[in-house]
């Protein structure tokens, strides 16, 4: 079991020979079981080809379009957001054991997670209408939440959704937690264990956010004596990993903040507990920020 900080919970863009990827995450490098992330930027004219193998895959169309041709079902038409402040997102589910191709006329970026599941599901497009668009929190943490993958979603364990965070705000705020498995007497999952990344877009792209991942004495590698206590300077195209902990974000004045969450673990689920030193904020709200939601 790894120690982590500051350092090693960042993925800066630019580290991976392949040059479509801007920035990639493996379990390896996290120190974690399930998730597989990468963002790929792909030229006018070019392709992109994978093999699920034993793991479900989801694509989001960050800005441009594409077509997919896989074994389980083709896509024509992927996409059309010019970025993701422009507008609402297109995201493509697929099984494991398919094997696609991504082909792009004009260009595009997309994201694309994989985690390896016992489960077998139809394949899914999921377009902006299908999405459940939330406005969450309130004051000076009021965000909006698109969920893509959310927590019922026919899948095994991969969960999406994308955030915005207006200038100066806040969001996963009050600080939770999802790094226990617990059930309550009903069997129902009242927490999940789930390894998550935030994947960032910062609006103009020379801001940043600072997310802090800290545990306490709830989470499990602080009991084993490595705790995380971690202030961590987000800027564009930057992942920061939450293996474990409470995990708020602050947007930087004169910067709208875009983060990609993506979570897989003990359960296709969001159950997660709130910090009990801050639970009371969500009690505290008198109005909601006019500049949700951002499109």
């Amino acid at each position: 079991m790894r120690w982590y900080d500051a350092s090693n919970l960042i993925v800066h863009p630019g580290n991976a020979t392949d040059p479509q990827v801007v920035v990639e995450v493996t379990p390896e490098l996290a120190g974690w079981e399930y998730i597989h992330f990468q963002v790929r930027h792909l030229e006018a004219g070019e392709t992109w080809g994978f093999a699920t193998d034993g793991c479900e895959l989801a694509l989001v169309l960050l800005s441009g379009i594409i077509s997919v041709e896989s074994s389980c079902g083709n896509w024509p038409i992927v996409g059309g957001r010019e970025n993701v402040f422009a507008g609402p997102p297109h995201a493509l589910y697929l099984p494991r054991y398919t094997t696609l191709t991504v082909r792009t006329d004009q260009g595009c970026e997309f994201a694309v997670a994989w985690a390896a599941t016992n489960q077998d599901h139809p394949p899914r497009l999921v377009n902006p209408h299908d999405l459940t668009v939330e406005i969450r929190g309130g004051d000076n943490a009021t965000r909006q939440i698109n969920s893509l993958l959310p927590p019922g979603f026919p899948c095994g364990r991969l969960v999406i959704v994308e955030v915005y965070t207006p200038s100066g705000s806040w969001s996963s705020y009050p600080p939770h937690k999802h790094d226990v498995h617990r059930v309550d007497a009903a069997g129902h999952v009242i927490e999940a264990d789930l390894e998550e990344i935030y994947y960032y877009k910062i609006n103009p792209p020379d801001g940043f956010a600072i997310q802090r991942v800290y545990t306490d004495q709830h989470s499990p590698l602080h009991q084993v004596g490595r705790p995380i206590d971690a202030a961590i300077v987000a800027r564009h195209n930057d992942v920061v990993l939450v293996p474990e902990g409470y995990h708020p974000v602050v947007s930087a004045p004169g910067y709208t903040t875009y983060y990609l969450n993506v979570l897989a673990g003990s359960a296709q689920s969001l159950a997660n507990m709130d910090d009990p030193r801050h639970a009371w904020v969500k009690d505290s709200y008198t109005t909601r920020d006019r500049r949700v939601p951002i499109y």
